[in-house]
């Protein structure tokens, strides 16, 4: 199930009393702890009243978080706005600035309510990964300058230029305390039974104390003394200058808040976020935080990911460190006073390495996206995050242009195979290729193409033209649609097909069979490529190379990577004309397949070991839910046994003597079944009978039906007819096999 399908499941999460307690309590004490901080940091950095900050800390915890979309997400003062609402108290006043931020909640709850916000979705996997990676450098870089005993500044680049400075000033007491709670988060998952406390409550905790019993000379949070609120006022100024805020404020505050969601939905396994409910959610909590003086909120992914890393899972984190927050700055002020800034910085810096995924490199340089995710990640710490997504996307749009406008020219004889979106972009390359074909040659251009323009067609209609006028023939193949026939037919196509389901099976033999003299290959040819002009096997062996493989390939690396895992295991007969996936309509991986004259399964007792070998290897190690003994019309097989043809002493002779039972259970008075076909079809139906009752001797088999886990099915395929029917062991009779309703 994709991340789209659990969308709709988080509301049916268990989130009982065991849950909360020993999941999301825990972890709303550790997101207090760090809430605290960030926020008085946010909100002295734009010039804003302290209280503003534990305002929107309050708000953000418990009503955008009883009301989110994203559970797991923590909202608050926002990290992404630091510089807009800096600019907004220089030109209007904080009061102002409020009244800005009720507006901006005003526009996004209508933005939620639109379902603008699925957008988001869009977004390249590489984008917001390199968001995350981006994000978390900045969040180390800033936490290191605290760690040392500095002040933080807003840019990536400018801490960078602190650090020598504040490494030149040695501070051991801040060091100390960083150090401390750094190791203890490193160290504190190898200790038994540790996930039952929280890493960064012990390592803030462990630093404390530290800090308490050396009387070390360290920054400690510090709260604000006045409680007062600070209420909206109309801002002064022109409406296109007011009205560019309030935007300014929403989307950025959306499109942190959103990008936040997506990027946490990466770091658990849990309900998926509902972007327009959080959207919704998201201005609610700022028409609230305009109201009472409170910082523009937004989700930030620094308490969203240390939720998240700290074990919880659901939305009651969120609410009950909003609720601690409160408490706390109302009654228990002079405690979280004695808490190090350097231990919290510490809490962060490793949160934020842990958001560089060195595994996620890899996977996206497999998938080369690197080149994207490098590029988010350096726009964000480089010049902040709508920049750095905004680069991001740039790359990916153009990275895609290339891709959907790219197509590839294989030259191989007179064969030219065309892959991919044929435009006019990339066909200057392709006529190239086709003016240097010899002239006076029967030419087959092959399209396994999914998109043609009409300057593309116009371009190979004219050289096809060309080519023929001048004594060559030109044979235009498509493999996959039929993008030239349309066009040629004056209905060209107007917009890229539409993936459906693949085939399940791909073997075009009687299309490359009818046009193998249509192509020649060059005069110099290998001795593989002179026997595959002559060798059915090997020219199909080409074919599935050049037409096939790009199909299943996909399906068959990820079998080789997970291992098969097939559901049946299908006994049937050695004849050429019995196909088990055409006939079932499966594909590579569904069918564990015995063939053997006869489709024959020899008594248990019999001593035959290569059938009982695969029975139980299906069975007890593949655990396939069904065996299925098809047999067929006009088997050569249920001839002999009729005739007795096979030459006494031959391994044929030898073999057929385990088909002995069935001709016993023929020639039962209450086998009446199929009086209407051939004796030797009629003992064909029989003999899969038979097979049935033969598998009830293997110990694992019986076993397994009596546990319900395996069920045994007898088919019977009518060659000439091309029909499937199903076996009655009872009577020896056959079933059709009804199409569903």
């Amino acid at each position: 199930m994709n991340h789209l399908q659990r969308s709709n499941a988080g509301e049916h999460t268990p989130h009982g009393p065991p849950v909360i307690l020993r999941h999301d309590l825990p972890a709303s004490f550790v997101l207090f702890l760090i809430s605290i901080p960030m926020s008085l940091g946010i909100a002295h950095a734009t010039g804003a009243p302290l209280m503003a900050g534990i305002i929107s800390a309050v708000i953000g915890g418990v009503v955008v978080g009883a009301l989110s979309g994203a559970p797991l997400q923590i909202s608050g003062p926002g990290t992404g706005l630091v510089v807009i609402v800096a600019s907004l108290v220089a030109q209007f006043g904080w009061a102002a600035t409020a009244a800005i931020t009720l507006a901006a909640g005003v526009l996004q709850i209508a933005l939620g309510l639109t379902g603008i916000s699925r957008l988001v979705m869009s977004l390249s996997p590489a984008v917001v990964q390199g968001m995350l990676a981006g994000i978390g450098v900045s969040i180390a870089v800033g936490q290191l300058v605290v760690v040392l005993g500095g002040t933080a500044a807003p840019t990536v680049p400018a801490n960078v230029a602190l650090l020598p400075g504040e490494l030149a000033q040695f501070q051991p007491g801040p060091v100390a305390a960083g150090a401390v709670a750094i190791a203890v988060l490193l160290l504190w998952p190898r200790v038994p039974r540790a996930s039952l406390v929280p890493a960064p409550l012990v390592a803030v905790a462990a630093a404390t104390a530290l800090v308490h019993v050396l009387h070390l000379d360290v920054a400690r949070v510090d709260l604000p003394d006045s409680h007062a609120l600070v209420f909206p006022e109309m801002p002064r100024g022109s409406a296109g200058t007011v009205v560019t805020a309030v935007v300014t404020v929403a989307l950025v505050a959306s499109m942190e808040s959103l990008l936040s969601a997506v990027a946490t939905d990466r770091l658990h396994d849990g309900p998926r976020a509902r972007l327009d409910k959080e959207l919704v959610a998201q201005g609610t909590g700022n028409v609230l935080a305009g109201a009472l003086g409170g910082f523009p909120i937004s989700g930030g992914l620094a308490r969203s990911s240390t939720n998240v890393a700290s074990g919880a899972k659901t939305r009651y984190a969120a609410v009950f460190q909003g609720v601690w927050i409160a408490v706390a700055v109302l009654a228990f002020a002079p405690a979280l006073e004695l808490i190090p800034l350097s231990a919290l910085a510490g809490v962060l810096f490793v949160v934020g390495l842990k958001l560089v995924s060195i595994s996620r490199m890899r996977n996206l340089l497999q998938h080369r996206e690197l080149l994207v995710y490098a590029a988010t990640a350096t726009g964000v710490v480089l010049f902040g995050l709508l920049e750095g997504v905004v680069a991001g996307l740039a790359v990916a749009l153009l990275r895609a242009l290339y891709r959907l406008t790219h197509c590839s020219v294989s030259v191989e004889g007179n064969r030219v195979c065309v892959r991919g979106s044929l435009v006019f972009l990339g066909v200057g390359r392709l006529v190239r290729e086709l003016r240097r074909l010899p002239l006076g040659q029967t030419v087959v251009l092959e399209l396994h193409i999914d998109y043609l323009d009409h300057a593309s067609y116009e371009a190979i209609d004219d050289w096809r033209e060309g080519y023929e006028r001048l004594g060559g023939r030109v044979q235009v193949d498509e493999v996959h649609d039929s993008w030239f026939d349309r066009a040629d037919q004056g209905k060209p196509g107007r917009h890229k097909t539409l993936p459906g389901p693949l085939p399940r099976w791909f073997a075009p033999w009687s299309h490359w069979q009818g046009t193998q003299d249509a192509v020649t290959l060059p005069a110099q040819r290998s001795s593989v490529e002179q026997s595959a002009a002559s060798d059915p096997m090997l020219r199909g062996m080409r074919e599935f190379e050049r037409r096939s493989a790009p199909l299943v390939r996909p399906f068959l690396h990820e079998l080789a990577v997970r291992g098969q895992r097939p559901q049946q295991l299908f006994i049937t007969c050695a004849d050429s004309r019995v196909v088990p996936n055409l006939i079932t309509t499966s594909g590579p991986g569904d069918l564990f397949c015995v063939r053997n004259i006869g489709n024959l399964v020899p008594m248990a007792s019999a001593g035959d070991r290569s059938v009982g070998a695969a029975v139980e290897y299906a069975v007890e190690i593949l655990n396939v839910s069904t065996i299925v003994v098809c047999g067929h019309s006009d088997c050569g097989a249920m001839k002999a046994l009729v005739t007795g043809s096979a030459s006494r002493g031959s391994h044929l002779h030898s073999w057929l003597r385990n088909a002995e039972p069935s001709l016993i259970r023929f020639h039962a008075p209450t086998s009446g079944g199929c009086a209407d076909l051939p004796v030797a079809d009629r003992l064909a139906v029989a003999n899969v009978a038979q097979q049935l009752d033969n598998l009830l001797g293997y110990p694992s088999v019986r076993e397994a039906i009596a546990a319900g886990t395996l069920t045994l099915k007898g088919m019977y395929f009518d060659i000439s007819n091309a029909r499937v029917y199903l076996v009655d062991p009872d009577r020896n009779g056959l079933e059709p096999v009804h199409s569903p309703a």
